[in-house]
């Protein structure tokens, strides 16, 4: 795997180059010290990743992932000093076609090696998720035995999203009107310590009300649930969040697999979406639930920063409807008025 930093500050550039040097079968392609740069050495040498800074001269991190996305697109993942100061910056950058976000690692703790883990974690499953877009692989899942056994009377929309997620999950959400009467519930492939900001984030895009999904809490209609830990988050037929570390070798944590999955088994109904992202996390799901009788929707090809995750939905014929990104709000709201249920008792 080659991979790549971009990165202005000397000290930075360090520290990432240390860490990168470090993880085996891995070599470091190019550094460069702004975006100007990066899209140049990126088109003459194209890396299996970008460690790409944000603040930055000359051409910041988000407007070098743009133009990098466009002429010769490959793997970035956004790695900043902060999360509180550049989280629009984080989902400006997410939208234009970063894979994720991760703090930057100190350069003393880079040297001595207790810094960097989350950073090589991400590597590591930027490298999994590269090497297993092809493969057909359905996750190990077991059905939630809950004490809640009546189903929620709540309509639910599912949505899973990754690469170019953000932006993608801010044009469905702003279809919907308040009050709605349906539950929205939302994994985003995002590390968790950005989640929060993510969550404001949105909730300042959208003008809804967006809260963590936390385990034990209940869907309420007219509120947006955002999957916000490193667990994956399920539901129950009374509609009640739970979290779990199975299946544990999953690519992602939380995975939208195991949330659509989980609703699958239950006696739910509502419509389930699959949006922009890398990989084929929700494909499995969404076509259990088309089996159980829920509504499913892909977004397009055409409107996808990377048409992974709906593609394979699409290849497995898990989708109802194949839809560009600014037509699958309605089409979810239309499908929530002919009161889909599932067909399994």
């Amino acid at each position: 795997m080659k991979i790549a930093v971009v990165n202005d500050l000397k000290i930075a550039l360090h520290a990432l180059t240390h860490i990168v040097n470090g993880i085996p079968n891995v070599t470091l392609a190019w550094t460069a010290l702004d975006g100007v740069e990066a899209v140049a050495k990126c088109a003459a040498d194209r890396p299996d990743l970008i460690l790409m800074d944000l603040i930055m001269p000359n051409m910041d991190g988000v407007a070098a992932t743009r133009e990098i996305m466009r002429k010769t697109p490959c793997a970035i993942l956004v790695v900043t000093a902060t999360i509180e100061g550049n989280a629009s910056r984080v989902f400006e950058a997410l939208g234009a076609g970063a894979l994720d976000a991760v703090e930057t690692p100190r350069f003393e703790q880079s040297l001595d090696g207790s810094g960097g883990d989350r950073l090589r974690a991400k590597i590591e499953q930027i490298r999994r998720n590269q090497g297993i877009t092809h493969k057909h692989s359905r996750p190990a899942f077991s059905a939630i035995t809950n004490s809640s056994t009546a189903a929620s009377a709540t309509s639910v929309v599912l949505l899973g999203a990754s690469t170019g997620g953000p932006q993608a999950l801010a044009t469905v959400l702003r279809s919907f009107k308040p009050p709605f009467d349906f539950a929205v519930v939302i994994v985003q492939h995002l590390d968790t310590a950005f989640i929060g900001g993510f969550r404001k984030w949105l909730a300042h895009e959208t003008g809804l009300n967006v809260l963590p999904a936390t385990a034990g809490d209940r869907i309420t209609a007219g509120n947006v649930f955002v999957a916000s830990s490193d667990r994956h988050l399920q539901l129950t037929s009374g509609g009640v969040f739970v979290e779990s570390d199975q299946p544990l070798d999953a690519l992602h944590r939380p995975s939208v697999d195991s949330l659509m999955l989980s609703a699958a088994t239950t006696k739910l109904f509502g419509v389930a979406a699959l949006l922009t992202g890398m990989g084929r996390d929700g494909a499995a799901g969404l076509l259990a639930l088309k089996k159980s009788g829920w509504a499913t929707i892909a977004q397009d090809a055409a409107t996808s920063v990377v048409w992974g995750m709906p593609g394979a939905a699409v290849q497995c014929v898990a989708a109802e409807q194949v839809l560009a990104i600014d037509q699958i709000g309605h089409a979810i709201q239309v499908a929530l008025t002919r009161k889909l249920k599932p067909r399994h008792v």
